[in-house]
């Protein structure tokens, strides 16, 4: 929050087909097809960011035969003129990739591995124990909301994934095919 950002990119790109084998509901109309994942990097995103930022483009890949996209490439608007973009991709080979980088005055932060590694400056950050887990953590939570009656809530990360479907560039690609 003390820094000036000079930019930030997401780089979100796995593969559908190995963590949504056979469920079509995910490419009809209502599925989100690739802001499925694409919607974790908007909540660290809104998480990290000290302002609110606003999509301001978007270009939204449809399979021919799909109702939702497959990829999307999003820009954003930043009050101070950061840049800000976004790659969401659900065809990726190989190495799933998970990645946020901000380049501010004081040097560039990294999270990779979906939020689950640090770095600055290319040091890497410690982190969590991996041992207390992603799940326990997130019931613990739950437990905590639920026993104090509160919620914990922020809707800027489903905002941001209506704002690409309504003014989004829908592009045609090629089938999908499982």
């Amino acid at each position: 929050a003390d820094k000036k950002l000079k930019s930030l990119h997401v780089i979100w790109k796995e593969d559908v087909r190995r963590w949504h084998p056979g469920q079509k509901w995910i490419w009809e109309a209502g599925g989100l097809g690739v802001f499925d994942p694409g919607i974790n990097a908007l909540s660290i995103l809104t998480a990290i960011l000290p302002v609110p930022v606003h999509i301001s483009a978007a270009t939204l890949e449809f399979p021919v035969n799909c109702q939702t996209p497959i990829a999307a490439n999003l820009t954003f608007a930043h009050p101070a003129g950061a840049s800000l973009t976004a790659d969401f991709d659900w065809r990726q080979d190989g190495d799933q990739i998970w990645t946020i980088e901000a380049v501010t005055d004081a040097g560039t932060l990294v999270l990779s591995d979906g939020g689950a590694k640090l770095a600055i400056d290319g040091v890497a950050q410690a982190g969590p124990d991996p041992a207390s887990g992603e799940y326990p953590r997130l019931y613990r939570r739950m437990a905590e909301l639920v026993g104090s009656s509160t919620i914990d809530m922020d809707l800027s990360p489903m905002t941001h994934v209506a704002d690409a479907f309504l003014i989004g560039t829908r592009k045609i690609v090629d089938a999908f095919n499982e």
